[in-house]
């Protein structure tokens, strides 16, 4: 008989998620992943302004600033056949840019590392030789053995208090840990060198954007107007700082991140057959475009779609088809009055809520019928992973030259093949070849922002549309964007000169969902099975895959109405916290 554990909340993520997992001879062999938090800011954009809704929608998540902006910025301009001017569409995917490379570094230190990196170990460490360890796979100036050695005896006084702090919690000690003290401490220096710099690249986002998070957008291009010699502006010396910061993102990316990545992967290759999602499709809409948002062959991230793991081949994707994306209820906290087994296209979408499970507090979800607060998306009826590894992926798959070289030198680093991509060390390497990626281009998309001003061109707003007396009596629209998590979309209804009706299919939701009519789990779920536990009440192994999604449930939020009263919370209580 299998024995069901409940992880309640899943921590070192964003927002609220409840896996509930049961356990046959140490492996897991079913696994029911729930959101606890319901999403309503489709309600609360209806009937205002579309120009104003990116300022709401944004607010899903204050870690995936910028993206829902973007997001909702996008469809309208879909909609209302907007182009925005070449600066503006550099400079927004420079935002992107900056933001996914300060997402995946904080991911990977500070919500992904501690599954992997036993913090406790760091006084068995021996300086002088984490320094050499340091030294042999980069050139990264803090690397002295003095260096180590203060960054010893800071974790030492932690220990030695009983006050952990930002270490309290872990798993320290587990039998799955499998690093030496000295790569250990390695990783410990970088996780607190990492805290410093992640708060220097996203002013890139106060610069462009005026602040962050939730940085300033406009329906039609930028907020930011380019005026080199005023303060107010974008001028020479704000362009430099900004240029300056994606050179030293480069560099901790290239001396810090990857190295450290491929030191902790070397210890735990076993995980390359651990944590696919068995269904092995992977979706992305594609992202950063070097010619333009309409032309997605110019895309930096491609776009398509990859079945059954079979690289030979990438799909095309159509977002406008009703046939291809589509939401079901039947496992979620929804209501879709024409039959809760029907997929709606998202132009079509509903958002009614009504909560069915269980009454808090309880032991476990009733998963025989509903039980989370994400609806459940698929293409083409087929359940699809979206993220980073996704990206890379169909990258890899087109043959394409700049994802080819970062993957195979990978798999060359760590001796692995192919196949351990469909993994969760695979996920987990995936993040950070991708913005090993991300660095390299976000010079160069800043080269071209500012070959394009030297030769003249300063525009960064097309305000042709922007008065509603220019604009049809109905419209629709979608934009879509590749966010740190994976693949956004907002589909937007516009019918006189009022926002009708708004869906979000956010990166998680996908990831995320509950089953579908015919009982095919998504990628969490399918994840989990088969995941070897070592020890049940201490059950680090599930965090490391559902981790290696990077989760953001944030974007499900409470609902309010108009007058801010709370008119829908649900909170649910859990058997243990992990």
């Amino acid at each position: 008989m299998a024995n069901r554990i409940v992880i309640d909340p899943i921590t070192r993520i964003e927002g609220h998620l409840r896996v509930e997992a049961e356990i046959k001879e140490g492996k897991v062999v079913d696994a029911y992943v729930a959101s606890t938090m319901v999403r309503g800011m489709e309600k609360i954009v209806q009937g205002r302004d579309p120009r104003d809704v990116w300022a709401f929608v944004q607010r899903s998540c204050g870690v995936c600033t910028t993206v829902h902006a973007i997001a909702s910025i996008r469809s309208v301009e879909n909609a209302l056949d907007i182009v925005i001017p070449p600066n503006a569409e550099i400079a927004r995917n420079i935002v992107t840019i900056s933001h996914a490379m300060q997402d995946h570094v904080v991911h990977f230190y500070h919500l992904h590392a501690l599954d992997w990196v036993d913090v406790t170990q760091v006084l068995n460490a021996d300086p002088k030789a984490t320094s050499e360890l340091a030294q042999s796979i980069s050139k990264w100036p803090n690397s002295s053995p003095g260096y180590f050695s203060d960054v010893k005896a800071r974790i030492k006084k932690f220990v030695e208090s009983g006050q952990l702090g930002i270490f309290a919690n872990g798993y320290w000690g587990h039998k799955a840990m499998k690093l030496p003290a000295e790569v250990n401490l390695l990783a410990v220096a970088h996780y607190l060198e990492a805290l410093e710099w992640q708060k220097e690249i996203v002013k890139i986002h106060t610069i462009l954007g005026g602040k962050n998070p939730h940085p300033h957008f406009l329906v039609g291009g930028m907020a930011s107007a380019i005026n080199l010699k005023e303060a107010g502006g974008l001028n020479d010396e704000k362009l430099a700082y900004i240029g300056k910061l994606l050179k030293d993102a480069h560099k901790f990316v290239n001396e810090v991140y990857i190295p450290d990545l491929l030191a902790i992967a070397s210890f735990y290759k076993d995980w390359g057959a651990i944590g696919g999602s068995k269904a092995n499709n992977f979706l992305s809409y594609g992202d950063l475009p070097m010619d333009g948002y309409r032309n997605p062959s110019s895309f930096k991230w491609q776009p398509g779609v990859i079945l059954n793991g079979d690289l030979s081949k990438i799909h095309p994707i159509d977002l406008t088809k009703s046939s291809e994306i589509q939401e079901f209820v039947n496992k979620s906290w929804y209501d879709y009055p024409q039959g809760n087994d029907r997929g709606l296209h998202p132009w079509d979408g509903e958002t009614n809520i009504n909560y069915t499970g269980p009454k808090p507090p309880y032991d476990y979800l009733d998963v025989d019928n509903k039980y989370s607060f994400v609806k459940t998306p698929r293409w083409k009826g087929q359940p699809m992973e979206v993220g980073p590894l996704s990206r890379m992926l169909i990258g890899y798959a087109s043959g394409n030259p700049e994802f080819k070289n970062v993957v195979d030198g990978a798999l060359s680093a760590l001796n692995v093949p192919v196949s351990a991509l469909f993994s969760t060390l695979g996920r987990t390497a995936a993040r950070g070849l991708e913005t090993k990626l991300l660095a390299d281009w976000g010079l160069e998309f800043y080269d071209k922002l500012i070959a394009n001003i030297k030769n003249g061109d300063t525009r960064m707003a097309n305000m042709e549309k922007w008065d509603p007396s220019t604009w049809p009596k109905e419209a629709k629209g979608v934009g879509f964007m590749e966010a740190p998590r994976g693949g956004l979309a907002h589909w937007i209804v516009i019918k006189d000169k009022k926002t009708d009706n708004y869906q979000m299919v956010v990166p998680t939701t996908w990831n995320a969902s509950p089953r579908d009519p015919k009982g095919q789990m998504s990628a969490y779920e399918s994840a989990l099975i088969g995941t070897p536990i070592a020890d049940p009440n201490n059950p680090v192994e599930i965090l490391r895959t559902i981790h290696s999604f990077d989760p953001c449930l944030a974007c499900a939020v409470h609902l309010y109405d108009e007058h801010g009263k709370h008119i829908s919370q649900i909170q649910i209580g859990g058997s243990c916290s992990i």
